[in-house]
Order: C-alpha cells, then sequence, then structure tokens
C-alpha cells in the first residue's frame, strides 16, 4: 500500500483475476463429480461458461440469489461472491481513486505536454497575452498550432485569465503548466526539446536579467539531448547584461536590448511623426509583416527589377544564401542561387509575382528634389527612466553638432547620470523641476523647441506614471490651444491600455515599449532572420525607415499609381513601402499611415503627404 495506487490497482487486479479463476475451476469441477444434476441441466458447463459465472458472482453480488444445484456448487459461488466484495470491490474503489488523483494532478497543470513543433512561453506577464494574440494570428492558416506556458501559477487561474482577455485564438491550442520557469526537471513538462521555439518573458523580479540567464541555462539543460534547432527568444532589461545572457543561452539565443530598443524607438519616432504606426504595423501579424521568400524566376535579375516585380508586396531587401542579411541594397545588385526576397507582405502566401507583370510607370510626375541638410534641432525631454540616458546617446547619433537637449525631470537618478554623460553633438541642460507642472512648462517655451519627448517615469507604480504622463500631455495640449502652436510631441506609455486616453491629447506618436518589444520577440520566434533585419533597422548607421516629404519624389496634384512613388524611390537609392496622408494624420488608429499598397491602384499626392521608405539618411 506504500508503493501507491500503481502498485494496489496492479495487486488487486491479480487478485481479483486469482478468485475468479479459482472460483470457476472450483465451480466446473464440482459440477463434474458431483452424480446429481439440476433438473433444467443436461450437461455440466464447460469451462469457459463457468469462468463467465465466476466473474459475474465477483461483480455482481445479486447474482447468486439466482444459483440452483448441489450444495457444493452454490457454496462455492457463494465464496465467489464473497471474494468479490472483499477484492474486487477494493480494486474498483482503487481505481476511482486513482483516476481522481490523476485528474487532480492534470487540474494542477503537472502532467507532461505531448504536443511537438509547438512554442514554448516561459513565465507570466501581461506580455503574455499579447504574445498568444500575436501567435494566434499568424498560425491561423495551420490546423495544429499549439502553445504551452509554463508558469509560477495556477493552472486554472492561467486559464480563466487567458480565455477573460484573448478570447479568440482561432484553431490553436493553448496549454498551460505550472512550474518554475528556471528548474530544468519543470522545463521538461513542456516538451522543450520538440519545440520550434521558446519564448521567455521579462520577469517582475527586481533583478529580471539574473532570472533571465537562470532561466536561458534551465532551457539549455532541458534540450541537452535535443538535435533539432530551436530559437531561444528573450529580452535583457540592461546593456550591460547582454553578454552574460548570450553566454547563458548559446548560438540559438536570440536577446533583446529592452532599454537600447527602446531608446532607438523613442528618438527615431520623435523625429518623425508617424513611425511607431509604422514600426507597430510591421511587428504585429495583424497587418503587413515581414517574410522571407526565394525567387528562382527572379535570379540574375537586380534589386530593381524585384522590387517593381510584386504587385501586393514592397522588397526592402536580400537574404544571401550566407546568411547575411543586405537592407535597400543597391538596385543594380542582382540576385544570386539560394539568395531569398525580404518582403513585406499582408501573409507568407502573398508574396507572389505580378502575374500581369509591373505596373506602368508615369516618369513625367517623378521630380529629383534633394534631401534638406542637416539643421541644428532643439529637443525637449519631460520625464525620466531607465531609458534616458540611453535616448540621449541615440539622439546625439542623430542630430548635427551644436543642437541642444533640454531635460527636465524630478526624478532622483536624473541629475546624477546626465553629469556623467558623453555625447559629442548634443549640448545638454538639465532642470531637476517637475516635469508636470504647468508653471514649470510655460517657463521651458516649449513651442521653442523642434521635437519634444515626454518619458514615463520607472520611480512610482506604472499607472501613476501613466496618470501623470496624461496630465503633462493635457497641459501641453491646453498650451498650444493657447498659443495657437502646434507642438511635435512623442509620449511613451507603461500600459498600453493607457493609449486610448491619451489619444485625446493628440500627440503625434505614443510609445509602448514593452508591446513592441514583445511583437518583436514573437516575430522573432516565428523567423529568427528577422533578429539580424532589427537590429539593423534600428541602428543609426544602418537602413532606417524614414517619412519624407512626397512632393521630393512626385509632382503633388497628379494622378499616378504607387509604382511611380517605388521607382521615384529607387531613383534615390531608396527602398519605398508606403505613404503617409497629411489630411489623416491626426485620426487613429492609422493616422494617415497606408503600408505596402497595391502598386497599380490609383494614387493622387498632395500638399503634405509623405512617403515610407527606408534609406541610409
Amino acid at each position: 500500500m506504500s508503493k501507491g495506487t500503481p502498485a494496489l490497482v496492479g495487486w488487486l487486479a491479480i487478485a481479483s483475476l486469482a478468485v475468479v479463476l479459482v472460483g470457476g475451476v472450483l465451480a466446473w469441477t464440482a459440477e463434474r463429480l458431483v452424480p446429481e444434476k439440476h433438473p433444467d441441466e443436461n450437461e455440466p458447463k464447460g469451462l469457459l461458461a463457468s469462468l463467465w459465472q465466476a466473474v459475474l458472482h465477483a461483480m455482481d453480488p445479486g447474482t447468486v440469489a439466482g444459483d440452483t444445484g448441489h450444495w457444493w456448487y452454490i457454496a462455492i459461488a457463494f465464496l465467489i461472491t464473497i471474494g468479490g466484495i472483499l477484492i474486487v470491490t477494493a480494486f474498483i474503489g482503487v481505481l476511482t481513486t486513482g483516476l481522481d488523483a490523476k485528474l487532480a494532478d492534470l487540474r494542477k497543470g503537472r502532467s507532461d505536454v505531448l504536443e511537438q513543433g509547438h512554442t514554448v512561453i516561459l513565465g507570466w506577464s501581461d506580455q503574455v497575452f499579447t504574445v498568444i494574440s500575436e501567435l494566434a494570428e499568424a498560425n491561423a492558416n495551420q490546423r495544429r498550432a499549439a502553445i504551452a506556458i509554463l508558469a509560477d501559477r495556477d493552472k486554472v487561474e492561467m486559464e480563466d485569465e487567458i480565455r477573460a482577455k484573448v478570447p479568440d485564438v482561432g484553431r490553436m491550442r493553448v496549454v498551460c503548466r505550472t512550474g518554475d520557469p528556471v528548474d530544468p526537471d519543470d522545463i521538461t513538462i513542456v516538451n522543450p526539446a520538440e519545440a520550434k521555439a521558446v519564448v521567455i518573458l521579462p520577469s517582475t523580479e527586481p533583478n529580471p536579467d539574473a532570472q533571465l540567464v537562470r532561466t536561458l541555462l534551465a532551457v539549455g539543460k532541458a534540450r541537452e539531448n535535443s538535435a533539432a534547432p530551436c530559437p531561444v527568444v528573450g529580452c535583457v532589461s540592461e546593456s550591460k547584461n547582454l553578454a552574460a545572457a548570450r553566454l547563458a543561452g548559446g548560438p540559438s539565443a536570440y536577446l533583446i536590448d529592452a532599454n537600447d530598443i527602446a531608446a532607438r524607438l523613442i528618438v527615431q519616432t520623435c523625429r518623425q511623426s508617424g513611425l511607431s504606426v509604422v514600426y507597430t504595423d510591421l511587428l504585429d501579424f495583424g497587418g503587413d509583416e515581414v517574410y522571407l521568400k526565394e525567387e528562382p524566376a527572379l535570379v540574375g535579375y537586380t534589386y530593381a527589377d524585384a522590387l517593381h516585380a510584386y504587385r501586393t508586396s514592397s522588397i526592402i531587401g536580400i537574404l544571401g544564401g550566407d546568411g547575411r542579411i543586405a537592407i535597400n541594397p543597391d538596385s543594380r545588385v542582382r540576385i544570386q542561387p539560394g539568395d531569398r526576397l525580404i518582403a513585406i507582405s499582408e501573409d507568407d502566401d502573398t508574396v507572389v509575382l505580378s502575374p500581369t507583370g509591373p505596373a506602368p510607370v508615369d516618369r513625367s510626375a517623378i521630380t529629383a528634389i534633394p534631401n534638406s541638410p542637416p539643421t541644428k534641432e532643439r529637443t525637449l525631454i519631460l520625464g525620466w527612466n531607465a531609458r534616458a540616458t540611453g535616448v540621449l546617446t541615440q539622439l546625439d547619433q542623430y542630430v548635427s553638432a551644436g543642437s541642444e537637449a533640454q531635460v527636465v525631470a524630478s526624478h532622483p537618478d536624473a541629475g546624477p547620470a546626465m553629469r556623467k554623460l558623453a555625447v559629442l553633438n548634443l549640448l545638454l541642460d538639465f532642470k531637476a523641476e517637475d516635469s508636470s507642472d504647468r508653471s514649470v512648462l510655460e517657463s521651458l517655451r516649449v513651442q521653442d523647441f523642434d521635437h519634444v519627448i515626454v518619458l514615463c517615469g520607472d520611480d512610482v507604480d506604472p499607472q501613476l506614471a501613466d496618470s501623470r504622463t496624461l496630465a503633462t500631455l493635457l497641459q501641453l495640449r491646453d498650451m498650444e490651444q493657447k498659443l495657437g502652436d502646434r507642438f511635435s510631441i512623442v509620449s511613451e506609455m507603461a500600459d498600453d491600455r493607457n493609449r486610448a486616453l491619451a489619444q485625446v491629447t493628440q500627440a503625434d506618436d505614443f510609445i509602448v515599449s514593452d508591446k513592441l518589444l514583445t511583437l518583436m520577440m514573437t516575430q522573432v520566434s516565428e523567423n529568427p532572420h528577422l533578429a539580424t533585419l532589427f537590429d539593423d533597422l534600428f541602428d543609426a548607421d544602418g537602413c532606417e525607415i524614414y517619412l519624407k516629404p512626397a512632393g521630393r519624389y512626385v509632382r503633388p496634384g497628379m494622378p499616378i499609381n504607387y509604382q511611380t512613388v517605388v521607382e521615384a524611390a529607387r531613383a534615390k537609392g531608396e527602398s519605398a513601402i508606403g505613404y503617409r496622408v497629411a489630411a489623416q494624420s491626426l485620426v487613429p488608429p492609422t493616422y494617415g499611415i497606408v503600408l505596402n499598397p497595391d502598386k497599380a491602384a490609383p494614387l493622387t499626392i498632395r500638399p503634405g503627404d509623405s512617403v515610407v521608405v527606408l534609406a541610409e539618411d
């Protein structure tokens, strides 16, 4: 009994079988030895019939009431019934108890996951709902897609919360298990050895990078006997821990530097209104995203030919057969065997060559207006958090020498960090004041700055930080109305749910760093090659996404098609991926951004419109 339910079930099953066999054989023997027969019986029962009667007596005590014949036979049948009551009933009871215990164990989430080719999610935070919804969208055309989540939470609570916040996951299965993401034995529950990707969510502990390193080591231990490649995607909160995390994760780990990427997003967006909408559209699976496509029909053709070859997809680069990525290469570069085109498209099955050939180009509408020379810029940063130094460092790489950056914050870390910061092009100024105070804002003459960045503080609760950000934005909006002068404002929010509230402030862009980083992690988990692409896009030295005045490409007011815009951008060494309608720049949710339009669709550019391009500067 100390060995548990399996041992009890086994021994009771053997004892039950022994009662049936012994009793059935005795009953069969008794009928043959006794000369008297029952009047209704012409011949004694066979051995199989006697064994069947023994089974009925053991399982149903009421069967003995119908026994007739010699008293020896009745006595043996009675003993079989007594044995059934004592042993068979105990066997059924133990079996029922064992099944109940197993069901209870299943409800606790400790059973092994049997899925293969699934995505494993380790950890739990609000970001898990973004990952689930994005993977559901990405796997909508797959029949057996599955996600296995391992977190130190109750299985039923996780399932209830997922059903409440992500009610529609399509045909994708979501399996939750309870366990410690840093314990290799617990990680094996979700079968990482046969998973197609592992996503490690940022921990809510005080030192999340330490938790990430331990989880990476645990994943490596759990997968040490697996030969199949599997990308492991995680997010490092501090750049100084990136090298250690990469060493712990090994060659299959794709790690995102959270503060660095968020700082780059904020800087790029503050200098180009609408860029956050472009990035969100590219990073989520709901609209257009980045895919890789090998096109043998274009081998030997140039990159310029590839730009025009797809009617409903925008080509942005080439992934060489050697694994190197070239974003917006020279238009004369020829496509080699084994190369894959990097395309922005609605889905992986929409990256198809135009059946009617390239749409016509109206060359009379193309202009040759050069880009404006760089000028000195003034940037105002309101608030402070761990990403602020990264924002200033990245801003210093974009602006021309002699540009100014003024920081206004009451955060205790702001002053010491500003004094340690070394920049080349920026002239820094710092004021230790409350950035949400109306009198402070009025004294700054906000209207004299080219860009305004409102950072979400990390020294208070995220909801309180967002409340302060909203108060600052409302103050700025009121100042705009009284001055009659619109400010260029980019605001960072801690919680994506507060974005809808912030839209009434009519700021140019809202950056929700955690959501964008989660979208990026999900994209990389589905396609690891995108990690290198994102590094290039967010690097000040590589090709980046810009929104440039459309009048520099085509003549405003002329009816053309989008193919003409693509050719105008190609002539400047750029790859066009969309445009922005100025008249709709304040209308959510797209804010006038049209990404990857049909190249044959008619288009008329208006003054103030922009073209979204990939370019060096």
